[in-house]
């Protein structure tokens, strides 16, 4: 432990702009969780939202993906051992984060070029120069992955199976540890026995289902657990091209995701909701103008506007390197860029929807009796029409987040997404397009990506599917 603190005092911290809008948001978004806990009105809605298995089973998938982003997202610089004249310390140019720290193993060991996953040799035959002096075409010995094995022919599997079945065991034991502890935690809260807490968790006779929760949660533990066994003697995803470990480009590729998500929701709402209650409340000329803009914006074809602004930045990047420090900096302003402008071009739909509801609350009774007492048009729209917007914000805002994360990964195919030295699932699917040509194909790292990416809009779309039910007054009245 004091050599642990010893080397984190050694390091230079980094803060990306990207970093510092994360946290701001996760800031945020605890100031809200803890504003809605002290609001019945508030909180109930979301008690509904999670008393949905599906729902509660989503955050938990939605929080490990949060925790892996969170973790690549706290960078640093480390110093290089050469010292200045004057004891002056460098740093290395290159910007790692905790994540990068935890998967060192996984970032270092590069072999020389595609292997497959579990493999102990390389993908294709090259010539191979034996003790004798002959030549022999075959497929070379990994340099790390199954470097343990003296033979692997025979015994490679017998070796994976007996280091997966360590890794579930060990995965189930840190998730029971979890699994009561967290029953204590609700035994504690509900001031009422352990085994009386336990038995109803087990049963499924809780009001939130907790017992989904912990199942959820012992499969997550589980796979943590079987790659933390297996990820440092093999490559469970296989190499690219360049050698590296696509597990640890796929994990890395989360934050990019989370990171387009989120980022760009916070610059599309102030247009949707500031645009979108003036025009349906103001209507007349106000309307037609916005109209008019954001009829303007949608005929302009989003992949152009897009292309063109990224390319533009990358001019100004290409032309003034002396702003930026290290790579990891320039490929962080092009996200933050990109984040922008998938803003300025998706809020459209969400300010159309603003724009019918407002214009329908303009004409309720409460609304019409406040402007009769000439209350400000300013103080009606922030305390009787926003507050009888939000379920459509946030029901949208959910929505769309699965829908921004397959929007980076076709933006990053075509070529105008993140920059290439940005890990993200679609530089991920962009190279492997001439993988997937080649002979004997290559399809691993489409598969890696793909699975990582379904998992979370899967996981985001069914959170969506609990928040609107929970939140639509029509889906509540209907019942």
């Amino acid at each position: 432990m004091p050599e642990t603190l010893t080397y984190l005092a050694t390091l230079k911290p980094v803060l990306l702009r990207t970093d510092a809008l994360v946290f701001l948001l996760v800031i945020a978004i605890g100031g809200f969780v803890f504003y809605v806990r002290r609001h019945v009105h508030l909180r109930e809605p979301w008690q509904r939202v999670f008393a949905r298995r599906s729902g509660m089973a989503a955050a938990v998938v939605l929080s490990a993906f949060v925790a892996v982003g969170l973790l690549d997202s706290v960078h640093f610089r480390e110093p290089l051992e050469q010292r200045g004249n004057d004891g002056e310390v460098f740093y290395s140019v290159e910007v790692l984060s905790l994540l990068d720290l935890a998967l060192r193993p996984l970032k270092e060991r590069s072999e020389k070029t595609y292997s497959a996953p579990f493999a102990t040799h390389l993908y294709a035959k090259e010539t191979l120069e034996l003790p004798d002096g002959s030549k022999v075409r075959d497929y070379p010995r990994l340099l790390y992955g199954g470097a343990h094995l003296g033979d692997p022919e025979h015994e490679r599997w017998p070796d994976i199976l007996q280091r997966s079945s360590q890794g579930l065991i060990n995965g189930t034991v840190a998730w029971l540890i979890f699994a009561l502890l967290w029953v204590g935690l609700l035994a504690h809260h509900g001031s009422r026995p352990y085994g009386w807490m336990l038995r109803q968790v087990v049963a499924g006779r809780t009001a939130l289902p907790w017992r989904t929760m912990l199942v959820t949660a012992g499969m997550i533990f589980l796979a943590v657990a079987w790659a933390m066994e297996l990820a440092p003697h093999y490559h469970i995803f296989g190499t690219d091209k360049v050698g590296q470990d696509v597990f640890y480009q796929t994990l890395k590729s989360v934050r990019t995701a989370l990171v387009i998500g989120t980022l760009t929701t916070l610059v599309m709402l102030p247009f949707a909701l500031v645009l979108g209650i003036m025009a349906g409340y103001f209507r007349g000329w106000v309307d037609d103008g916005i109209q008019y803009l954001y009829t303007t914006l949608n005929s302009i074809p989003g992949v152009l506007l897009i292309a063109s602004a990224v390319l533009m930045l990358q001019v100004y990047i290409d032309t003034h390197p002396e702003l930026f420090e290290t790579a990891a900096e320039r490929a962080d302003l092009r996200l933050l860029f990109l984040c922008i402008i998938l803003g300025v071009t998706s809020w459209t739909t969400l300010c159309r929807l603003l724009r019918g509801e407002a214009m329908k609350l303009q004409g309720v009774e409460y609304v019409q009796a406040a402007v009769a007492f000439g209350v400000r048009d300013r103080r009606i729209m922030s305390r009787h029409i926003l507050p009888n917007v939000m379920h459509i914000v946030l029901i949208t805002v959910v929505l769309d987040f699965s829908g921004l994360v397959l929007a980076e990964a076709i933006l990053s195919y075509v070529g105008v997404g993140v920059d290439p030295s940005m890990h993200s699932w679609g530089n991920m699917i962009n190279s492997a397009r001439l993988e997937m040509a080649r002979e004997p194909m290559v399809w691993w790292s489409l598969l890696a990506a793909f699975v990582f990416m379904f998992v979370l809009v899967l996981a985001a779309n069914l959170l969506a599917d609990a928040v609107r039910d929970a939140f639509d007054p029509r889906l509540r009245r209907g019942r």
